[in-house]
């Protein structure tokens, strides 16, 4: 089957409210996509600077140090035992792997591709590459018999949710049930916020109680880009089911999909340190300390959000009045429309700006409050 047309880069329609954010005096404040802004860890970049000599190709399925770490940052961070060096394969990041899954996994034409009802759009576009159909549910007494692939994403991008285990193990049993592959985005484990998560880890789709030790037909992906400030270099990974991630890999080996030497190198660096991790955390939940209330004087309710790099918020009218409200205070969200149909009164707010301009924001918006 031949590829079809795409949708618009949704992002392109924010542009005249971008523009608009713009001509505030004190100048703009971005808070629509999450693009970390903090410095990459020491640890990490000398790691790399370390790694420069790669002379010789990349191995496909990861350095044997990589997939160990991976192995012992499943057990140590996620609770996640049981896995070994055959469970474990880096990625480009974890978009690519988010849109091309479907195909790699033989998705096609008349099947269905389950996600999030709030949801990141590349969940919807992997569908449409393969050639499926994409359908929004987050019950799984919804999907049905042509399901072959399920997302879950915990902590949800937009909106923050976080699944509990009792979940997780529903949606897991009702995948295999109709002999689906179902796959946990977890890119935002390590930023719990809200009871029980401030202090109890977000559970994953492979944790034990979920899987019962078995992880046959599942699979967990998680990205260093939030957790490290790796985004620039495009470091993730997948772990779960041995038969998926050898088809996978080997998928990947025919079409030349390598993360580069160096980079290995750092994402060991990285994932063998906590440290950073904890001091990135904390520089996430003071930003949210300054933003959620200032929202919240402003008018806004904060849905869910328990977790994660967002704030999902609405005032109780079309995204895109809020959209233009914000843009007048010299701040940039996302519509709730670019997330499904299913949330048009939401907008989504990142933590991912400085300290000063996230504290402009909040005196902005206690302005428009007093107003």
């Amino acid at each position: 089957m031949a590829l079809g047309a795409l949708p618009d880069y949704p992002w392109d329609l924010m542009a005249p409210y971008r523009e608009r954010a713009e001509e505030h005096p004190d100048g703009v404040v971005d808070l629509s996509i999450g693009s970390p802004v903090d410095p990459t860890p020491d640890v990490v970049r000398h790691a790399l600077a370390e790694a420069t000599d790669a002379h010789a190709y990349p191995a496909t399925i990861g350095t044997p140090a990589l997939r160990r770490a991976i192995v012992d940052w499943f057990a140590r961070r996620r609770g996640v035992t049981g896995l070994d060096e055959a469970s474990v394969l880096p990625t480009i990041g974890s978009k690519e792997l988010v849109a091309l899954l479907p195909f790699m996994l033989g998705v096609g034409e008349g099947d269905v591709v389950v996600h999030p009802r709030a949801a990141y759009p590349t969940y919807e576009i992997g569908a449409v590459l393969a050639g499926a159909t994409a359908f929004a549910s987050d019950d799984p007494a919804e999907w049905s018999e042509a399901t072959r692939l399920v997302w879950l994403n915990s902590p949800g991008n937009p909106d923050g949710r976080v699944l509990d285990v009792a979940e997780l193990r529903a949606a897991r049993d009702r995948a295999r049930e109709l002999g689906a592959v179902i796959v946990g985005d977890e890119c935002y484990a390590e930023l719990g916020w809200d009871a029980p998560w401030h202090d109890e880890p977000v559970p994953s789709l492979l944790d034990p109680r979920v899987t019962d030790g078995d992880p046959a037909g599942t699979l967990a992906i998680y990205s260093l880009s939030k957790q490290s400030n790796m985004a620039g270099y495009r470091a993730a990974f997948v772990a779960g089911d041995r038969a998926l991630i050898a088809r996978l890999t080997n998928v990947r080996k025919h079409a030349g999909l390598m993360l580069p030497g160096p980079l290995q190198a750092a994402m060991v660096a990285a994932l063998g340190d906590d440290a950073h991790v904890a001091e990135q955390r904390e520089r996430y939940r003071a930003r949210r300390d300054v933003l959620k209330p200032a929202l919240e004087a402003a008018g806004f309710r904060i849905d869910r959000s328990e977790a994660g790099l967002y704030l999902w918020a609405t005032e109780g009218r079309d995204a895109w009045e809020s959209i233009a409200r914000l843009a007048d205070l010299g701040i940039v969200a996302g519509p709730g429309h670019f997330y499904g149909v299913h949330h048009p009164q939401h907008v989504r707010l990142s933590l991912t700006a400085t300290d000063e301009r996230v504290r402009a924001a909040a005196d902005r918006l206690a302005g428009s409050a007093a107003a």
